[in-house]
């Protein structure tokens, strides 16, 4: 195991704090997260059997999105296995298509869309931001969160609706009090 230099822990710890601080999310919660993210990637860094480098995770209190793309199924299905090595995770949403990789184009617009959506968000006073991350890829914007309220979900997804560019949004949200997830049924 790799010894990380102790402020780098430190200022990990305290970028999870001040995360949990602005989304209502427990400090356990975000470091889980934060744990669990780090592992998975690098389990699929050290898969050199496949291309992951197409793949965005994103993981909220135990639930973990899969977006992006890998060029075949064997390939799709060797990353939904190693997503449950991840420490944490509860579910693994798979979003994953099966095709090329993302053109440089498309990519710089997907970005753009992402920082668009989240200046949006923040901007926003009727949605609390923290509570939400997305995935933009291929101009489909993909939403992972806990709303507060059925408003509040309404709210978010017409916000990402909204941006310029975007195609499609895909909801992964549930309606659930500050630091209570349900899982769909």
């Amino acid at each position: 195991m790799i010894a990380l230099p102790k402020r780098w822990i430190l200022a990990a710890g305290l970028a999870a704090a001040l995360s949990a601080c602005a989304s209502s999310r427990s400090l356990d919660e975000s470091f889980s997260d934060l744990t669990g993210n780090t592992q998975l990637k690098t389990v699929l860094f050290s898969d050199r059997q496949f291309d992951y480098s197409n793949i965005d995770t994103t993981l909220l209190e135990g639930r973990l999105m899969l977006t992006g793309s890998m060029w075949s199924e064997e390939g799709r299905q060797r990353l939904l296995a190693n997503a449950w090595k991840a420490e944490g995770v509860k579910l693994v949403i798979d979003e994953v298509l099966i095709g090329d990789k993302t053109s440089f184009g498309q990519g710089f617009e997907d970005t753009r869309i992402d920082k668009a959506l989240r200046a949006s968000l923040i901007a926003d006073e009727d949605v609390t931001s923290g509570r939400f991350k997305f995935s933009v890829s291929e101009a489909v914007v993909y939403v992972l969160g806990a709303a507060r309220s059925k408003e509040e979900m309404d709210k978010t997804l017409k916000i990402a609706q909204s941006i310029s560019g975007v195609e499609k949004v895909v909801s992964h949200i549930v309606i659930s009090p500050p630091g209570v997830i349900k899982q769909n049924p």
